[in-house]
């Protein structure tokens, strides 16, 4: 509930604070006394237009502090509370007013951009009058009111939503359509054939057959070559070099001093022994092999297609097979999951169907018991002929709720948003909450009794105080009979010092109450007759509430 009101330098409001009770309580005061300008305070809470011209002649800025007490559990149409707390947080905001149009914001201490705190204080306050904040007059408030009066259960729609939501938003990550996807993976499969068909012997393949490459190509001329170098090292007429090296081991042998010259000898014997073999098989084996040649070629041509395409060595195109595999059954298994989702997505939707039309069966069959009992309601509130409508529309769920106003006779129902008269809104925005009797928060009603008196206004006051059995109740109220149902009664009215007017605001107790009832029935705050008829009022109004009145 709204605890505490503080009011700095608007218009001719110095600096009032206002403490709040439970229930209901009535803000009464000559006109032009300053009660409108404690609504305007509320209306800069919840993102008003901080209009300049409020600022009290002389100050640098207008303030406006509220602190709430008490869990929240009314937000918005969706359900969700703009801040975060346990139940039972106090919630401080504030809103200045600068010369020049700006405006700052302040959510439990802390600047915040003005949404934020408009947010917060929606969560908590609810202000109707003739240009004030109206919250029911929105579709999604209406839809809302209307599932919470009716028990619409909305919690096999959310699920199914919630689901199909999931599932689309899977669908769409999955990327492409199924015939990119059937292309990619055709791709993929083609590169991995292709290099694994290649059947590539290993990284090094290239470099051996660019060995054996060329000496297939040489084959006649790398023979007479070794031929000539046999001939040297082992089979020249004249004496080869092995022949010499025998001379030299004989000439050192036997000599125990150079047995160590002889071994170095005998060992470079066995190792151009060794290579004279090489040459001899060179000589007596290398042939010339055209369609090898041509097989090798060919062969390394294909190695180099494989780089062009894949990668720059064959280490490199062998990498790229493995992650085209990978690839492929990424794909496959995102063409799988796709054939899964289009399945489940089906059903999803189909689950969206069936709920939503349970919902909008659920709300079409509440509609016309809302409708009725606001109607009975707004009759009793000097608004004897008129009719109201709850219209559900839209497919699926039937998401389209509007409010439908018809005040006067021949007047055709309108939207609640269009309704012209301040008064007339109000006492039907108080008819709504009363049929939604879980509803919490604070209510402000403007000029709820605009055009009234009468028995009507006992009426409206007593739907006041019915409704502030479970809500508190604010009243701006030029009527007894409004004030008098109250729990808690504030008087504003304007004094003058030093030569400047300001507005005050006082907590009327029981014979304070009697005046100024008084003065509200007659004009004559002193009249004993006044005052009897007060007290009369008083009595019955506290009578009815089941108490004793209080200030």
């Amino acid at each position: 509930m709204l605890d505490e009101l503080r009011v700095r330098d608007l218009g001719v409001i110095d600096d009032v604070t206002v403490t709040f009770g439970p229930g209901m309580t009535a803000l009464t005061g000559e006109t032009g006394a300053g009660k409108t300008l404690l609504v305007e305070a509320l209306t800069l809470l919840l993102g008003g237009r901080a209009d300049p011209g409020l600022i009290r002649a002389g100050a640098a800025e207008a303030l406006v502090e509220a602190r709430f007490v008490g869990a929240e559990v009314r937000g918005a149409a969706d359900g969700r509370l703009p801040l975060d707390g346990p139940a039972g947080d106090e919630v401080l905001l504030a809103r200045s007013v600068v010369a020049g149009g700006r405006s700052r914001a302040w959510v439990d201490g802390r600047m915040a951009p003005v949404h934020v705190l408009a947010e917060a204080a929606a969560a908590r306050l609810e202000l109707h009058g003739q240009h004030q904040h109206r919250t029911l007059v929105r579709g999604a408030a209406q839809r809302d009111a209307l599932d919470r009066h009716g028990g619409v259960d909305r919690t096999r729609l959310t699920g199914a939503t919630t689901r199909l939501r999931r599932l689309t938003t899977e669908r769409e990550a999955l990327g492409g359509s199924a015939q990119e996807r059937a292309r990619e993976a055709d791709l993929l499969r083609y590169q991995i054939a292709e290099i694994e068909g290649a059947a590539v012997d290993g990284a090094d393949e290239d470099a051996r057959l660019e060995v054996e490459e060329d000496r297939l190509a040489a084959a006649a001329a790398l023979r007479e070559a070794a031929s000539a170098a046999l001939e040297v090292l082992a089979e020249a007429p004249s004496g080869s070099v092995l022949d010499r090296l025998a001379e030299v081991s004989g000439v050192l042998g036997g000599r125990p001093p150079l047995a160590p010259l002889d071994v170095r000898t005998r060992a470079a014997m066995a190792d151009l022994s060794d290579l004279a073999t090489e040459l001899r098989t060179v000589v007596e084996t290398w042939e010339d092999d055209p369609e090898r040649l041509e097989a090798v070629r060919g062969r390394r041509q294909l190695l180099r297609e494989l780089q062009r395409k894949y990668g720059d060595t064959l280490a490199e195109v062998e990498a790229f097979a493995t992650r085209a595999r990978s690839e492929l059954m990424a794909v496959e298994g995102r063409e799988a999951r796709s054939a899964a989702l289009d399945r489940e997505l089906a059903e999803a939707v189909e689950e969206v169907e069936v709920a939503g039309a349970e919902v909008a069966d659920s709300r079409r069959a509440a509609a016309p018991g809302l409708a009725a009992e606001i109607q009975a309601t707004l009759r009793t509130l000097a608004m004897p002929s008129a009719r109201f409508e709850v219209v559900v529309a839209g497919d699926g769920p039937a998401d389209d709720v509007t409010f439908l106003l018809g005040a006067n006779p021949g007047e055709p129902p309108a939207p609640l948003a269009r309704v012209a008269s301040g008064g007339e809104l109000a006492r039907t925005m108080l008819a709504v909450r009363l049929a939604l009797t879980d509803t919490p928060g604070v209510l402000v009603f403007d000029e709820v009794d605009a055009g009234i008196g009468g028995a009507a206004a006992t009426a409206v006051g007593a739907a006041l105080a019915a409704l502030a059995r479970h809500s508190q109740v604010l009243v701006v109220t030029h009527l007894p009979q409004v004030a008098a149902q109250a729990d808690h009664h504030l008087l504003v009215r304007k004094t003058e010092a030093g030569g400047r007017t300001r507005s005050e605001v006082s907590a009327l107790d029981p014979e304070d109450r009697v005046v100024e009832v008084s003065r509200m029935l007659s004009g004559s705050p002193d009249s004993e007759s006044a005052h009897a008829h007060a007290r009369e009022l008083l009595a019955g109004a506290a009578t009815a509430r089941g108490g004793t009145g209080s200030a």
